[in-house]
């Protein structure tokens, strides 16, 4: 019996994500994986970064790298991160801030409803995504910060 229950949990276990939109698109990510979410901030550019690297922002008296989703995806990105909203998340015990368009709702969504990423999902999307859900007017990608962050550390 306790293995029915054990069944039956799991069919109702709920993923919750931070939802947020770039260019359009919703995304989200584990609420677990997002350590802060501030408004606009001052970033200092750091020389010679990859282009994808905003800058630094300082938070709290930790030194933050500033990471333009906009240009991360190959969106237009002018005067974007003077704008933008940062969600701070942690990677390899470092905080990153992703830079975003808006940051939404909170989201909790069964764990049976999340797809596979779609083939024809756009390739810039696709690489740095983990699944889908499909909601009533849209679909909502869940993002992996490892692949966003670990490619740019990779390019660096």
């Amino acid at each position: 019996m306790s293995n029915d229950m054990s069944e039956a949990n799991a069919a109702f276990a709920a993923e919750d994500y931070v939802t947020m939109r770039v260019g359009g698109q919703a995304f989200g990510i584990p609420v677990l994986s997002v350590r802060d979410v501030l408004g606009p901030q001052c970033i200092t550019r750091v020389p010679l970064a990859p282009d994808e690297v905003a800058g630094s922002l300082n938070l709290r008296g930790r030194i933050v790298t500033a990471i333009n989703m906009r240009k991360r995806l190959g969106l237009p990105s002018d005067g974007f991160a003077e704008r933008a909203m940062a969600v701070v998340v942690e990677h390899d015990d470092e905080p990153f801030s992703l830079l975003v368009d808006e940051v939404g709702e909170v989201l909790s969504l069964p764990a049976t409803r999340r797809e596979k990423v779609p083939a024809t999902l756009d390739a810039r999307w696709r690489d740095i995504a983990q699944g889908i859900y499909r909601l009533d007017d849209r679909f909502l990608i869940v993002l992996s910060v490892t692949e966003v962050l670990g490619s740019i550390r990779a390019d660096a």
